[in-house]
């Protein structure tokens, strides 16, 4: 939202550096009659009260000053849309100037280039191309900084990933959060290296080849130092959340409450270089409203990135299973270009541990897990037990898979889950062979937790770092009721240095043992997504699925357009603990090259296995075997049985009781 000469004519929220040490200050406070900046060592400067309840301003003031709002005589009070917050909630405003990020140096910038060779522009990155590593910035490296993670970029574009998503970075107290408890959106926090530091780093992944995608909460305020209130009805007591107060997208002032979140959105893609918004529990977000804040929100990051020329994505975070979220606008949906997928995760881990408490109950293991591979979503009207009602809807026709952003493990699951417990702690790594394979090999955009491309081990519990002791112990009292359904007893404190130290990945592992051949195994499996069609293409309307309860068995078996002279890949899970013999009936009749296997009796890459004389195809899988191999069907055909009847993506299962 920046023009090349740093006015902001669309942007209303924030201070503006105009240069000759003169910043325009905007400050939305319909409340206000008079409105004064104060700034440090400096006379208050009262601004001119403006139309829709804005009061602007040009002061002599230039980046760095620090700066607060006098609002009738109260206060003063930060900025609402500061930018940075360099002594933290509580403290001034600072002044940061405007950079405008268009379309930045692409792969291989500053990588060796003969002087003056050119480099093609940054463009942004489509979902479909999208291999996502979730990461918390604070305890990702043990300088706890952007800088911190723009060093480990290049281990992660070397195992695979392209694109990096940061846990939520708008200032919080203090300086240990997961990032959720966030009171200025638009601050980026200073522990991390304030807007800077997330720049430089959005900057290197770039010349790496790496997205950055950035989650964002639009649904509530944190509990100490917000101070939105205090200048306009950012909030609303006519609707509740977890949290407390909704944030009012629907009622009187609205239209300027939307206004700030969306400046905010388009500032992170503009200003801040970032590729893509994941925005947090959307349906926490109350809105009666004809016209729905997050529809207004993703056409206006779309139109953002049109403007920037970069390809700029929106998921949402949401267990509705509503298609709607994920539709284009033009055909009546809201306009995301994806959701989290939580039935995925529930199903998988269901197939693996036989957990049943909380929602788990409502999963029914490999059936389930199967459903989720190849349709996305496994409540689509069904009735849900943990809810009393039928949940979600079926999708109007079947759902590209860019759509649905699918994962065995993230912050919310594991810091949530009892004890911070990563399942590679849980079950060992033997387990995590087949788990790669099923999100990297789904058909479905995969992200994975921090780490989990080696195997680590180290948990992610929740922490706060609050000054309020009476809002620390209410925490505290919280977490031992939410991880008291999961059993085990009271977690760590929550408030404790100890209990974030304890959260930092160890990537000494990724060179040692069953870590070194985990990460192998996905650079491997990755290499075949590239490689081989049927796993590149994201259609998952084209696979199918069989599964065996018993043996606690998967096969997924992709197929893509003849157009791309792809052959049909089959992805056999074994999820237990145990040896079984497999005989699956979607590869009857098929002949096998086999390209990657892990505890697959004897077979090795590169071997070819045919068919007995009855056309069956038993294989030996050992624990936590996984095997992928490519097939050759005996009549060329890739949507048929051999006995000429077409197979269903699900085979049928008796009803639920």
């Amino acid at each position: 939202m920046s023009g090349a000469d740093g006015s902001h004519g669309r942007r209303r929220h924030g201070p503006t550096v105009l240069g000759d040490g003169r910043t325009r200050f905007s400050v939305w406070a319909p409340r206000a009659e008079r409105v004064e900046v104060v700034l440090e060592g400096a006379d208050p400067v009262a601004l001119g009260r403006e139309a829709d309840g804005y009061h602007v301003g040009v002061v002599a003031a230039g980046a760095g000053t620090r700066y607060r709002f006098r609002l009738d005589g109260r206060g003063p009070f930060a900025d609402p849309a500061s930018r940075l917050q360099p002594e933290g909630v509580h403290g001034p405003s600072e002044v940061v100037a405007g950079v405008v990020v268009g379309p930045a140096a692409g792969p291989g910038a500053g990588t060796g280039r003969a002087p003056g060779a050119p480099v093609a522009p940054w463009r942004g990155m489509p979902r479909a191309a999208q291999v996502v590593c979730e990461v918390h910035v604070g305890t990702f490296s043990p300088a706890g900084t952007f800088d911190g993670v723009a060093d480990r970029l290049p281990a992660l574009a070397g195992a695979g990933y392209t694109a990096v998503e940061l846990m939520p970075v708008a200032a919080f107290p203090g300086t240990r959060n997961w990032g959720y408890d966030g009171v200025f959106p638009f601050a980026v926090q200073a522990s991390y290296g304030g807007p800077e530091g997330l720049r430089r780093l959005t900057g290197a992944a770039h010349r790496l080849g790496l997205a950055v995608l950035l989650d964002v909460v639009y649904n509530h305020l944190g509990p100490e130092g917000a101070v939105q209130e205090e200048f306009g009805p950012y909030l609303t007591d006519r609707y509740a959340t977890p949290w407390g107060k909704a944030v009012n997208v629907d009622g009187p002032g609205s239209d300027e409450v939307r206004r700030y979140f969306v400046e905010h959105a388009c500032y992170a893609v503009g200003d801040l270089g970032v590729d893509g918004l994941r925005l947090d529990a959307v349906h926490e977000i109350a809105d009666q409203s004809a016209s729905g804040f997050v529809a207004e929100l993703c056409a206006a990051v779309h139109a953002e990135g049109r403007r920037l020329g970069r390809t700029v994505t929106v998921v949402a975070e949401s267990p509705a299973n509503d298609p709607r979220l994920v539709t284009p606008a033009a055909a009546g949906g809201i306009g995301c270009d994806g959701v989290w997928n939580d039935d995925f995760h529930h199903a998988l881990r269901v197939a693996l541990t036989g957990q049943d408490d909380r929602y788990f109950g409502d999963y029914d293991g490999v059936a389930d897990l199967a459903e989720a591979l190849v349709s996305g979503f496994v409540a689509t009207g069904r009735h849900v037990a943990s809810r009393g009602r039928r949940h979600g809807a079926p999708p109007a026709r079947p759902l590209g898979g860019d759509r649905l952003v699918v994962f065995a493990q993230n912050h919310d699951q594991i810091g949530n889950g009892g004890h911070g417990r990563r399942l590679a702690a849980e079950l060992g790594l033997a387990a995590q062979f087949p788990v790669a394979a099923a999100v990297l090999l789904s058909g479905w955009v995969p992200l994975r937790f921090m780490g989990e491309e080696y195997g680590e081990t180290a948990p992610f519990h929740f922490f706060v770092d609050h000054s309020d002791p009476d809002l620390v112990e209410a925490v505290r009292a919280g977490r031992r009721r939410e991880v008291g359904e999961s059993g085990g007893g009271d977690p760590p404190d929550p408030a404790g240095v100890a209990t974030f130290e304890a959260c930092r990945p160890d990537p000494g592992l990724a060179a040692t043992g069953l870590h070194a051949e985990l990460l192998a195994w996905q650079q491997e499996l990755l290499a075949l997504r590239q490689s081989e069609p049927a796993l590149g293409s994201l259609e998952p309307e084209r696979s199918s699925c069989w599964y065996d309860e018993v043996s606690r068995t998967v096969v997924l078996v992709r197929r893509c357009d003849d157009y791309l002279w792809g052959r049909d890949v089959a992805v056999l899970l074994r999820l237990a603990d145990s040896e079984a013999t497999v005989t699956c009936p979607l590869l009857e009749g098929c002949a096998l090259e086999v390209l990657a296997a892990r505890h697959a009796g004897a077979l090795v890459p590169g071997e070819r296995r045919t068919p007995e004389l009855d056309g069956a195809l038993p294989l030996d899988l050992g624990p936590y075997g996984t095997l992928v191999a490519a097939l050759r069907r005996p009549s060329g055909d890739h949507y048929h049985r051999a006995d000429g009847t077409r197979h269903s993506a699900v085979p049928p299962r008796p009803p639920r009781p």
